[in-house]
């Protein structure tokens, strides 16, 4: 095992974050390329949107559960071959799911990708973590979640617009055949890990790791706002595209699709958010990006088209900026079983997706956007209470920076 960990500016430290990124694309492209169709699916299965919603949030649901069992199958199995055959196989399913002719056929498919999809965002948290040099690991994860972004965005953006111009059946088939090119990509040029030793499985070992972690408040704190600030994000962008192709400003499902480039905003605040954590501190950095969403949240409630976009793309910036910060904090705060914490993060984080994806669907039929906006509105409130518990339990910014 070496002792040196990869440098800034080395050939090895671009290959990683080139390889992550890739990765964190096929990941988010496949997972989010069913949000702007959840209209589609209104019409064509004639189901309510709460119902709609489903092929999404069962993903999430099974991505969240697999996640917990993935970190620590790649303690045995290594990181690069569970993220390998992890991207292959949602890759594969992606492709599956174009076929689908009913919601129930849809959503099952969707359930088992979501649990194969769970084999990279822990592992990938975990392989930074002990490969990157501790300095620089808040750059390689921001570039990493910048890959998510764009990911996320594209499938969002590519698929509405190939739904208008053909149908979501192709958009979905093409998705999986860049997904298939993506992974190849990423199994040639990601370094093997050389910092990570192999253990034996042991379920002791998960269940007790997983208990210890869940006993520390800081790292409960961050599951909770993780939870919340996903839950947010994903409701707010569930539910617009039925705002904006209703009845008064009757955009198609391609107009709508380009919101998603403030996705673009997110990315880049991804990548500069450890400056702002390192000028500032975490605490700081955090309750403002959870007040930035609240504030963009507020301007969606205009009437006027330009308003909505800012607001979207305020409430995107103060979202990335938030996952970025609290993701690498639960990562330098887990001094042992950091593929155990990373899970636990990211079993909240989708956690919130699921439930909070669908209840915004109710939300919608009672209230319309307001509805929506009041729930989302709960949500980053507990979120921001959260970061007060965190600053009663010490002096956590100079503990962890």
């Amino acid at each position: 095992m070496h002792t040196t960990r990869i440098q800034s500016g080395t050939l090895a430290f671009r290959r990683v974050n080139l390889a992550l990124f890739a990765a964190g694309f096929v990941t988010f492209i496949t997972l989010y390329d069913m949000q702007p169709l959840l209209p589609e699916f209104v019409r064509e299965f004639s189901i309510p949107p709460a119902l709609a919603s489903l092929p999404l949030s069962a993903a999430c649901f099974t991505l969240a559960v697999g996640m917990l069992l993935a970190g620590t199958l790649s303690e045995t199995l290594g990181r690069k071959s569970i993220m390998v055959t992890s991207l292959f196989l949602t890759s594969i399913l992606a492709l599956c799911t174009a076929w689908s002719d009913s919601l129930f056929s849809l959503v099952f498919l969707r359930f088992i990708q979501g649990i194969v999809l769970a084999g990279l965002p822990p592992v990938a948290m975990a392989y930074l973590g002990e490969e990157i040099e501790p300095a620089t690991i808040g750059t390689a994860m921001g570039l990493y979640i910048s890959g998510n972004a764009i990911g996320g965005m594209s499938g969002r953006l590519f698929t509405a617009t190939i739904t208008d111009y053909f149908s979501w059946n192709t958009a979905l088939v093409l998705v999986g055949l860049i997904s298939l090119g993506l992974s190849i990509y990423f199994a040639l040029h990601l370094p093997a890990s050389q910092q990570f030793t192999k253990r034996n499985f042991e379920y002791r070992y998960l269940f007790s790791s997983l208990y210890l972690k869940l006993r520390d408040p800081h790292l409960l704190c961050l599951y909770g706002i993780s939870f919340c600030v996903m839950g947010s994000f994903v409701t707010l962008f569930n539910y617009i595209t039925f705002r904006l192709i209703g009845p008064v400003y009757d955009l198609s499902q391609s107009m709508v699709s380009l919101i998603f480039l403030t996705y673009l905003l997110g990315a880049y605040c991804s990548s500069v958010v450890n400056k702002m954590v390192k000028r500032y501190g975490r605490f700081t950095t955090l309750r403002s990006c959870l007040i930035t969403m609240l504030l963009g949240l507020v301007i969606t409630l205009s009437a006027q088209l330009f308003a909505i976009i800012f607001g979207i793309a305020l409430f995107t910036c103060g979202f990335f900026g938030a996952h970025t910060s609290g993701s690498t904090w639960v990562g330098q705060h887990a001094q042992t079983a950091k593929a155990q914490a990373a899970a636990l993060y990211l079993f909240f984080y989708y956690l919130g997706s699921s439930i909070s994806g669908t209840v915004g669907g109710f939300c919608w039929t009672g209230g319309g956007w307001m509805g929506v906006t009041l729930f989302i509105a709960v949500l980053l409130v507990i979120a921001s209470g959260l970061t007060l518990v965190l600053a009663r339990l010490g002096n956590v910014d100079n503990a962890l920076e």
